[in-house]
């Protein structure tokens, strides 16, 4: 069973800012497409579960942190960040 891959808008700024700031935009091009296809066919195995429905998947030089859900076959790309850098500190109140 496949599922939709889909990215927040935010996430999609993060990969944005990502492929500007980076020396290889092209590999986190290729890295983004990657990691929607693994998504689309394994997400519950594809990556390491965090909690509930949420799962983090490294493919670099990205790292994804995504949601399944199971009713509808989609999986939500919830925020994008360089592997190498890690996982930004969180932000908010």
């Amino acid at each position: 069973m496949n599922y939709a891959v889909a990215w927040l808008p935010s996430a999609i700024q993060q990969l944005a800012a990502l492929r500007r700031a980076s020396g290889n935009p092209n590999a986190v091009t290729a890295a983004a497409l990657e990691i929607d296809l693994i998504l689309a066919a394994a997400p519950h195995t594809a990556g390491t579960h965090l909690f509930d429905s949420v799962f983090d998947l490294s493919h670099p030089p990205l790292t994804v942190e995504y949601e399944v859900s199971d009713a509808d076959c989609r999986v939500v790309i919830l925020a994008v960040w360089d592997t190498a850098l890690g996982r930004p500190a969180p932000t908010g109140s």
